[in-house]
């Protein structure tokens, strides 16, 4: 035990001051090798964050008060959730305008001081960007239900509808019900894949293209460093209207969703083949600003890994990170199931890089595969499996001092519309959007004292905190920190290939990465509550050492001195290098 203390000691001690250094031999380990690649990234959602004005909602100063933080982690990168200019009927998602802060988060002139602040730190910013539609309140849609003659009409996607009080076709909101709303001043129905007060745009308009693209633009210029694409399967739909498929049981009744509807197939609203048209130029766009690295992450649920290699363009010329959510969201504990789909990342993409997700603000925390008794243990597996896996890492604030979803109790108390319109089967996402936790103290540190947050603080915080964790070698924090540094100073980590091992084993998930010079690492990750021990045979993979040295292991696990006996305790990991 007092070795483990020692080594978790020295981790921690190391992650703090080697973080930006830990970043400098990442971007110079080859001069080819772009940022992205490898890199971690951390998703804000910028009104939980920190709050620093009094009104119990987080602002941009309050993510720059707490850069050097970020910093210690150790993350290449803060991916923004939406800070422009909203109605806030979806919390920022329903933009206004795109070339604006909402003055709630702050000014162009604090997003600005924030970006020079991070790049000082080696941590980029990335911008969420909402291409599929708007807010209702945009100036855009305002002219385009004006009339049906205004020049602006054809931006949106409005129709006339089947007969009296019939919409166009039966499809359906990501969010309930209908997705076309009746506009009784022009007689016809707009189109909306999510909210009401979310008109689609109409992609197949140039003018529509060329404005959006020219918002990417403003952005590259006020010095980010990537985009995050929301929703972007979904920018074209079918322009003949075709109903979409019921889907239905073994007996063909129809399946139904949480808000009563019969749940449809989507084929007609969702990845139809223009995206790509729209991706390359994008990706073209950023491409220009030569020498800047500009990354585009999409927003990419896809049902197999053949149509998310897809996403990357047949040229590489489209996402450089579709967010490979066929890992992080299998959610279940199920070892069989993580090895298939870590290979099919490894091998399905043409040595395309992954975007390993575990989860973001609208799904429920990681959490969601805990037992209840192991569930610290559960979260140190989870981090070491999108972390230790070859690829880049995005991960949610507060999952490093594991954070836990705390939905509300009562329908009063729901923020999120989708846990209005489907309580109580669906509670929507405020469970996952709770205050950051940074200290024990009053509001957990988010805010002023007294002053009352825009959703309630957990009951965790006490015990869950940065200050805390921060002060135990053996917290999660901690290893999340190692884990960031090993990912950034370890070859073998950092892009090596990767290799399934012990793959008839259904209780432990282990695998290889080695290094382009041969150095290689093992990691393996206990599934399940029993201890489990296991061992390695290297020798046909051209690995001929068969000592060990730990780089890392759950605390309180014993040290293996071979590959031939390692010991791992309930939901274990250990990690090491071969010898």
């Amino acid at each position: 035990m007092k070795i483990i203390a020692r080594w978790c000691a020295l981790a921690a001690f190391a992650a703090a001051a080697l973080g930006a250094t830990a970043q400098a031999q990442a971007s110079t380990s080859s001069s080819s090798r772009p940022w992205w690649k490898g890199a971690v990234i951390y998703e804000i959602y910028p009104r939980s964050f920190q709050d620093t004005d009094g009104d119990g909602i987080g602002d941009l100063n309050g993510i720059t008060s707490r850069l050097d933080y970020l910093k210690s982690l150790g993350v290449d990168a803060i991916w923004l959730t939406p800070i422009y200019p909203s109605p806030q009927v979806d919390f920022g998602y329903d933009i206004s305008n795109y070339e604006a802060i909402d003055p709630q988060y702050g000014t162009m002139k604090d997003f600005d001081h924030l970006v020079a602040e991070a790049k000082k730190r080696h941590i980029r910013v990335i911008m969420d960007l909402v291409l599929n539609h708007t807010s209702d309140k945009h100036p855009w849609f305002k002219e385009s239900e004006s009339s049906r003659n205004n020049p602006k009409r054809d931006w949106y996607i409005w129709r006339d509808g089947k007969g009296h009080g019939q919409p166009p076709n039966n499809w359906q909101s990501v969010f309930g019900h209908s997705a076309w709303q009746y506009d009784a001043k022009t007689k016809q129905w707009y189109y909306h894949k999510f909210y009401i007060q979310q008109p689609d745009l109409n992609w197949r308009n140039p003018a529509v293209r060329k404005a959006m693209y020219d918002v990417e633009r403003f952005w590259i210029r006020h010095g980010v460093a990537g985009f995050r694409l929301d929703a972007i399967t979904t920018l074209f739909e079918d322009p003949k209207l075709h109903d979409e498929g019921v889907l239905r049981d073994a007996s063909g009744k129809p399946l139904i969703n949480a808000f009563g509807d019969p749940r449809l197939d989507d084929t007609r609203t969702n990845n139809l083949p223009g995206v790509h048209d729209v991706l390359r130029k994008l990706r073209s766009i950023a491409d220009s600003y030569r020498g800047r690295q500009i990354v585009l992450i999409g927003e990419t649920y896809v049902s197999s890994v053949a149509d998310l290699r897809k996403m990357y363009g047949l040229h590489n010329d489209e996402l450089q990170l579709p967010m490979d959510l066929q890992v992080g969201f299998i959610n279940k504990l199920d070892v069989d199931l993580f090895r298939r789909r870590i290979t099919e990342a490894e091998t399905g993409l043409d040595g395309d890089e992954p975007l390993l997700v575990l989860d973001n603000h609208d799904n429920p925390r990681w959490d969601r595969y805990g037992d209840g008794v192991h569930n610290l243990d559960i979260g140190r597996v989870l981090a070491t499996v999108v972390l230790a896996s070859r690829g880049s890492a995005m991960y949610y604030y507060g999952d490093e001092i594991g954070m836990v979803t705390t939905p509300p109790t009562r329908k009063e108390d729901v923020r999120d519309p989708v846990g209005i319109t489907g309580w109580p089967k669906e509670k929507g996402r405020d469970g996952e959007r709770t205050p950051m936790q940074w200290t024990a103290g009053p509001d957990a540190g988010f805010g002023s004292a007294g002053v009352k947050t825009w959703l309630p603080i957990p009951p965790s915080y006490t015990t869950a905190n940065v200050a805390v964790e921060s002060a135990q070698p053996d917290s999660l924090l901690s290893w999340y920190k190692e884990l960031d540094r090993l990912k950034h100073v370890d070859a073998a980590l950092r892009e090596g290939r990767q290799v399934m091992l012990n793959t008839t084993d259904s209780n432990v998930l282990s695998w290889l990465r080695q290094a382009p010079d041969g150095e290689a690492v093992v990691v393996t990750c206990n599934f399940t509550k029993e201890p489990q021990k296991v061992s390695f045979d290297l020798k046909a993979l051209g690995v001929a050492g068969n000592s060990v040295e730990t780089l890392m292991m759950t605390p309180g696990a014993v040290a293996p001195k071979s590959l031939e006996g390692v010991e791992l305790p309930p939901f274990g990991v250990y990690i090491g290098r071969v010898k």
